[in-house]
């Protein structure tokens, strides 16, 4: 994600490097890279060109404390910038009404569809919400079976009208059942159309006349740059909506959307999608975006990706198991089962601070955990539960059951004795015996 623009912002950030003090002649041999930066991203040049102004304008007005370089400052200037540029806090979604109402639009093959169930999953694990999917998209073939599938996958209801070729109509009368059936918030999938036409906006206008709904989210691919910031500014014209969804946000490697459409629009950034998945959709925060856009990782957002996995009970069982070396593994497979439900793992390892820069040409394939558990799983009962009992014909039986080779199978085996270990030196708080192992042994 924005790995363009991250490269470019370090390469400028480097013209400051050993520099003493900030000064208007190396400011401005670095804001004309930082400018260039996000010309290359797509982002229009008029905000390019205030933003740098405005950078410039705290940089020189700004003294160097001496425990803080002129690169480290300029930084966290451009940081703080980027998230005002952004929308500068994360803006909730209004989930009040009996029942609340989102009507979903946007063009065509912009992830509407897919976003609605997403946002439907969303209200329900994370707000404990009943909503209800509205299938008003009458023109697309399939739509209404694939909202239908996608209901289905996310254990949420999807309400149709199959024949009434009225959206308007489909869509008061899924109002109307929603409050018999206390559904809340109901969710108006519309129709969408390869390129802006009157047609559409006059349906759409139509739609929130009649049914008045708490939020309009305008969907877009952030992956079309200036082309999505364009189409927003248009349908914000007509509807006047609350916030913006930028889907494929996993694979925008410029940012140019992200960037500037709040400041075209003035309207919020409230989702992005971060990955086919059902479950991937992040609430976006401005400042993380920030942090990841200059390399500085999200470990918030990885935080409390973990936290929505694991529970307190459960990590206490697993604490104790630790401090005992009773980890197996069992425990050893549910914890790869628990990374993986946490989302993309490039992703995930792009949080982690200085991490995103290391990855830039690494493919990790969300396959990756597969052979190991394929040599897990080849495991009996007892071999799991008790790994010193595995010896040469035991792996070599499992390698065969498990369709790889006995050298894969050792390498597993070695790295989760060095697992074991580190895990009961930590839980035994033996913090700088543990680091000189991970020293020793490579671990890191």
């Amino acid at each position: 994600m924005f790995e363009s623009i991250s490269e470019k912002f370090e390469r400028a950030f480097k013209l400051l490097k050993g520099q003493g003090r900030i000064t208007e002649v190396n400011v401005a041999e670095t804001l004309k890279d930082v400018r260039k930066a996000l010309l290359d991203a797509d982002v229009n040049y008029k905000i390019a060109k205030t933003f740098t102004e405005q950078v410039k304008e705290k940089a020189l007005g700004q003294n160097v404390l001496t425990s803080v370089s002129p690169g480290q400052l300029m930084v966290k200037i451009v940081h703080d910038e980027l998230t005002q540029l952004m929308g500068g806090e994360m803006t909730e979604i209004n989930l009040k009404g009996s029942p609340a109402i989102f009507l979903i639009a946007g063009l065509q093959g912009s992830g509407k569809t897919t976003f609605s169930a997403k946002l439907a999953s969303f209200v329900k694990s994370k707000r404990g919400k009943n909503p209800l999917l509205v299938a008003c998209d009458i023109y697309r073939p399939a739509a209404i079976d694939q909202l239908k599938v996608l209901g289905e996958q996310v254990g949420v209801q999807v309400y149709t009208d199959e024949g009434n070729k009225d959206p308007v109509s489909i869509a008061k009368k899924s109002i109307a059942y929603a409050r018999d059936m206390g559904h809340s918030p109901v969710i108006i999938d519309t129709a969408g159309r390869l390129a802006i036409d009157e047609e559409m906006m006059n349906e759409i206008a139509n739609i929130k006349k009649s049914v008045n709904p708490q939020e309009t989210l305008f969907v877009v691919d952030s992956m079309t740059g200036q082309d999505a910031v364009n189409t927003a500014k248009a349908f914000n014209d007509r509807l006047n909506f609350e916030g913006v969804v930028l889907t494929k946000l996993d694979g925008d490697t410029k940012g140019g959307a992200a960037l500037t459409i709040k400041s075209v629009v003035n309207k919020p950034i409230k989702f992005v999608g971060i990955g086919e998945k059902l479950d991937a959709i992040d609430v976006f925060y401005p400042e993380r975006m920030a942090d990841r856009i200059l390399g500085m990782g999200d470990i918030v957002t990885l935080v409390e990706r973990a936290q929505e996995q694991y529970n307190e009970e459960d990590a206490q069982k697993l604490q104790r198991k630790i401090a005992k070396n009773q980890f197996n593994f069992n425990d050893f497979l549910s914890q790869l089962q628990q990374i993986k439900k946490m989302g993309n793992m490039k992703d995930l390892v792009g949080m982690i601070p200085g991490m995103g820069k290391a990855l830039k040409d690494v493919d990790i394939d969300d396959n990756a955990f597969k052979g190991i558990e394929a040599i897990i799983h080849s495991m009996t009962s007892k071999e799991r539960e008790t790994p010193e009992i595995l010896n040469g014909s035991r792996r070599k039986r499992i390698a065969n059951g498990s369709g790889t080779d006995i050298t894969k199978v050792n390498r597993l085996i070695k790295q989760f004795e060095n697992t074991r270990k580190m895990m009961k030196m930590m839980g035994g708080g033996n913090k700088n015996k543990m680091m000189q192992m991970m020293k020793n042994k490579g671990i890191m």
